[in-house]
Order: structure tokens, then sequence, then C-alpha cells
């Protein structure tokens, strides 16, 4: 069963693809309700930081007036890189679910579990939910930026 809030997720990724970045979409979920969203904005930005994770985690804390995510659960089209699954650390998320694998940037596939750490003081679920079209908007995407000659991501 494909899950709402990856779905939702997956709007904003198509949304990031129309504007030209990378197809990554997020929510962060409190109380079976979605309290925000993100979507990649690096290009637009001009930002590393601009992922579309920690946007969610950054307008999350704004809307309930904390830092503290502990009892949010986040969920991402794409499997967070090293620098979001640690910002979701950070940030105490209570649970991560991702729907496409990334096997080269991605911190699960490459070994950064900082979610499972024995040695930090927060740790936290991290599910992989396969979901087709959540891969589909990433390989459309680079295929149509392949077929215009560009070879950056």
């Amino acid at each position: 069963m494909k899950s709402n809030y990856l779905l939702e997720a997956l709007k904003l990724a198509r949304e990031a693809a129309a504007a030209d970045e990378v197809p990554v979409g997020a929510v962060i979920v409190q109380d079976s309700k979605i309290i925000a969203g993100g979507r990649n904005n690096r290009e637009e930005m001009q930002s590393v930081l601009g992922h579309a994770e920690m946007l969610a985690i950054e307008a999350a804390s704004k809307a309930i007036g904390s830092w503290r995510l502990n009892d949010c659960d986040l969920y991402v089209t794409l499997e967070p890189c090293p620098m979001c699954l640690s910002a979701c650390q950070q940030a105490r998320i209570r649970k991560v679910v991702y729907g496409a694998k990334d096997e080269k940037g991605g911190a699960i596939c490459l070994g950064y579990h900082v979610h499972s750490d024995q040695r930090l003081n927060h740790r936290f679920e991290v599910v992989y939910e396969p979901m087709e079209e959540c891969s589909m908007v990433l390989k459309e995407f680079f295929a149509k930026k392949r077929g215009k000659g560009s070879t950056s991501a």
C-alpha cells in the first residue's frame, strides 16, 4: 500500500522538477497531520543546504515553535544523504520513511547509520518503503537532463 504521506512528498518532488531542481520532496507529520514540507531548491537558492529534508525540518520547527521534533516523522521521496540523516538525528525526528534508494549518495546505502548509532544521544527508526513513482520522477528528470547535454546534478 502506498503511503499517502509519500504521495504528498512526491507532489513536492514534481514541483522541484518543474523548477529544474533535482526532484526530491519531503513532508513532516505530527499527530497524523502534515505540518511542513520542502522540496529541493539548491539551484534556486544557490545553497548546499537546499535539500528537501533540511527545508522541511526548518519549516516544521517554525510551525511548532521548537527545534525538537521528537514526535514527528519525516517522509521523503529519496533516501536521505548523510547531512540530512544527521539533521534528522539532531532534530530528534522519531522516524524517517523514504521511497527510493540512493546507491551513490544515500546515508543508509553508504553505511552512515547515525539513526542507530548507540554512541549518539538520539536514535530513530528508518524505513525504506519502495515506491516506484519516487524512482521514476528522478529517472525521468535525469534522462531529460542528459538529453539536453547536461552532465551536472
